[in-house]
């Protein structure tokens, strides 16, 4: 794994959130300018279903058959303070860059 990268786990395998340019522009193109998705979690009012839309767009080499739903059921799964620190490697990126 690289710098700036967070790993996310969807059942037994282990995935790679590489925030790039591609998937950061995608994800902006969701959710909104970034910026104010930085200041939504920074105010715990980040929703579920962006946390998942963020995690999906970020997935390094994403299999065809993964889908967004997944995504939000493995955020669920395993519980939100599970995937905060992979949450908090992104935003970080975003912010400060690599």
């Amino acid at each position: 794994m690289l710098r700036g990268e967070a790993e996310l786990r969807l059942g037994e395998r282990v995935h790679v959130l590489r925030p790039s340019f591609a998937a950061l522009v995608a994800a902006e193109a969701e959710l909104g300018p970034l910026f104010a998705l930085v200041e939504r979690a920074a105010d715990a009012r980040l929703g579920l279903g962006e946390l998942a839309s963020l995690f999906w767009h970020c997935v390094q080499d994403r299999p065809e058959a993964l889908t967004r739903e997944a995504v939000g059921e493995a955020v669920i799964a395993q519980g939100l303070s599970a995937v905060t620190p992979a949450l908090r490697m992104l935003l970080g990126q975003i912010l400060q860059g690599r």
